[in-house]
């Protein structure tokens, strides 16, 4: 699926002294802040990263709130969609006007009715709420299918 991109990053994070004793956990916490969130900086929604410190020597930093700075070195696994990526979503919820999607487990996505191809029309078969091919009779779009989209905007 595309959307998805490993990125280098060097990070400096800051720790108060008080967790002195705890260093790695600090950073480890420190970066766990950083998870499902959109983040401007490495532009995308950070999934997972792995760390290695790069120096074992820490900066006191001077001011009103001492602390102390750790180099690090991270790889970082981004969600960054961009327009016209192809990306796999399973369907949540379908009406007459609007398909939803759920991308990866924690991202939603909408798909409007004039963005699904003209063959699909929306029918209520057995009971159930789908949006039927007209060309095939067997492809049918409807709650807990997996489907394929791109994306808009």
């Amino acid at each position: 699926m595309e959307g998805l991109k490993v990125s280098d990053a060097n990070l400096v994070v800051y720790i108060h002294p008080s967790k002195a004793g705890k260093v790695s956990q600090s950073i480890l916490r420190e970066l766990s802040t950083l998870l499902f969130k959109y983040n401007e900086i490495f532009d995308g929604v950070v999934l997972a990263y792995d760390v290695t410190i790069q120096n074992k020597n820490a900066k006191v930093l001077p001011g009103i709130y001492p602390c102390f700075g750790v180099k690090l070195k991270a790889k970082m696994l981004l969600f960054s969609p961009k327009p016209d990526m192809l990306l796999e979503g399973k369907v949540v919820k379908l009406g007459k006007e609007s398909l939803h999607v759920i991308v990866l487990g924690f991202s939603s996505a909408s798909i409007a009715e004039e963005d699904i191809r003209e063959e699909f029309r929306y029918r209520i078969k057995h009971g159930e709420e789908v949006f039927a091919s007209t060309s095939h009779k067997r492809h049918v779009i409807k709650v807990g299918s997996m489907i394929q989209f791109l994306v808009k905007r």
